[in-house]
């Protein structure tokens, strides 16, 4: 069994329109190599030069914000729903 990436609208260009993507399990650093092998320029938006995750990114597992957790260490089990929000900002 595979999790579960959701797509946010902002991104959906650079996946082929899908809002749903699913991925082999295993770190969320795993997750995401196995996303952006996919989908090369989606990793451009959601990784830095160091391959750590973009400030503005936020990623959730399940419910649960990564930063309070292991950050990309994170553990993503099978039917686990890994969720991306960029920061969106306005003035």
């Amino acid at each position: 069994m595979k999790a579960v990436v959701k797509i946010p609208t902002s991104l959906r260009g650079l996946t082929g329109g899908s809002s749903i993507v699913e991925v082999p399990t295993g770190r969320l650093s795993e997750v995401i190599t196995s996303l952006t092998d996919t989908y090369p320029e989606l990793g451009e938006r959601l990784l830095d030069e160091a391959g750590d995750l973009r400030r503005f990114v936020n990623v959730f597992v399940d419910d649960d914000d990564i930063r309070f957790l292991d950050h990309l260490e994170t553990t993503v089990s099978p039917g686990q729903v890994v969720t991306i929000l960029p920061a969106v900002a306005g003035g």
